[in-house]
C-alpha cells in the first residue's frame, strides 16, 4: 500500500505538532538519552527555520510543537550563519552562492528537520549501545495546527503527558517538556517561542504570558482525561493561590536535580580542579568546562561521568 502523501503548508509559516515512536521495546529513552535527543532538538532548531512552541520527551516517544517557516524569510546572510553553525569549525566546507537556494530549501522542510533529528540520534544511540539497526518505528506523524487559540490546546496536551502517565504530579517537575525547561532553566538560549498560541496573550509581557500559560495547562490537567492521572485538586489550588507565579523557592526545588545529576558541582574554581584530577573518565574529543546553573549564583557543574563522552 502508498504511503500517504505527507500534508504540507506551503509558502507561509504553518504550526505542526510532530510525533515519532521507537521501535523497540521496553523505555529505550533513559535520562542521558533523554538529554542527548533535547541537546539535538536545541541544535538544530537553530539551524532550521522553525521556531519550537513546546516538547516532550517519554520513554519511548517524543512530541514536538513546532512553527514552521517558510526559508524565504532568511535573508542569503541569514543562511550563512545557519551554515556556520551547522557546520562549526570545520574549515573544509565552504558555503557558495550557488549552493544557498539549496539550503534554504532544505533547512525550510520539516521533513529533513525531522528525518535530521531521527537519523543523528539513531547513529548516537547505536554507536553508545553498541547495536545497528533501526531505533525509531514508522515514520513520524505530523499534525497541521490551527494557529492562535488551538495551539495552547496542543501545548497543553503535550506538557501533560508525564503527569497524565504518572511520573510526575506538575509538569514543570518532568524536565524533558517546556515547562520543565522553562522552570528549572529559565528557558536557557531562547530555545522556546513564547507565543503559547492564545492571541489574547500578545498584549502581555513575558512573566504575565507564562504564568497564564501555567495557568491554562493547570486547569486542563485538573480535568478527568479519561485517559490516565490529572493533576490532583491539591496540586491546583496550591498554584492558584500562588498565582501561577514560580517563586525563587519553587524554581530551586525545580534545580535540585543538579545536586544528584551532575559529576562534580560548586564553585566554577571547585569544579575546575575536580575534573583535571578526574580528566580521564571525561571521555572527550574537547575538554569540558564547568556550566554555571541558572538560577543558582556561582555555582557550576559538570556532567556525570557516564554522560561524559
Amino acid at each position: 500500500m502508498p504511503r500517504i502523501p505527507r500534508l504540507i503548508v506551503r509558502g507561509e509559516p504553518a504550526v505542526y505538532h510532530v510525533i515519532s515512536r521507537t521501535a523497540l521495546d521496553g523505555l529505550p529513552l533513559g535520562e542521558v538519552e533523554k538529554d542527548e535527543l533535547l541537546r539535538l532538538i536545541q541544535r538544530l532548531s537553530r539551524v532550521y527555520f522553525v521556531e519550537v512552541l513546546g516538547f516532550s520527551i517519554l520513554g519511548n516517544h517524543f512530541h514536538i510543537a513546532l512553527r514552521m517557516h517558510p526559508g524565504e524569510t532568511g535573508s542569503d546572510d541569514e543562511v550563512r550563519k545557519r551554515f556556520a553553525i551547522y557546520y562549526g569549525s570545520d574549515g573544509d566546507r565552504e558555503l557558495t552562492e550557488g549552493q544557498i537556494p539549496a539550503f534554504r530549501a532544505k533547512w525550510a522542510s520539516l521533513s529533513e528537520y525531522v528525518r535530521e533529528i531521527k537519523q543523528t540520534f539513531s547513529r548516537y544511540f547505536n554507536k553508545t549501545h553498541g547495536r545497528r539497526g533501526f531505533f525509531w518505528g514508522e515514520r513520524f506523524k505530523s499534525v497541521i495546527v490551527e494557529d492562535g487559540d488551538t495551539v495552547i490546546n496542543l501545548l497543553a496536551y503535550v506538557e501533560l503527558n508525564a503527569v497524565r502517565a504518572g511520573i510526575v504530579e506538575r509538569p514543570e517537575s518532568y524536565r524533558w517538556c517546556s515547562l520543565g525547561y522553562h522552570a528549572q532553566g529559565r528557558n536557557k538560549g531562547g530555545f522556546l517561542s513564547l507565543d503559547f498560541g492564545l492571541t489574547a496573550f500578545g498584549t502581555m509581557g513575558d512573566a504575565e504570558r507564562f504564568r497564564a500559560y501555567r495557568r491554562f495547562v493547570y486547569r486542563v490537567g485538573s480535568l478527568p482525561s479519561g485517559k490516565g492521572a490529572a493533576i490532583s485538586e491539591e496540586v491546583l489550588g496550591t498554584e492558584e493561590k500562588k498565582g501561577f507565579e514560580l517563586r525563587t523557592v519553587d524554581r530551586f526545588r525545580y534545580r535540585t536535580r543538579y545536586f544528584t545529576d551532575s559529576g562534580v558541582i560548586g564553585t566554577k574554581e571547585f569544579v575546575s580542579r575536580w575534573y583535571r584530577m578526574f580528566a580521564d573518565p571525561f571521555s572527550s574529543r574537547r575538554e569540558k568546562k564547568p556550566r554555571p546553573i541558572s538560577g543558582l549564583a556561582g555555582i557550576y557543574l559538570l556532567k556525570r561521568l557516564s554522560e561524559a563522552g
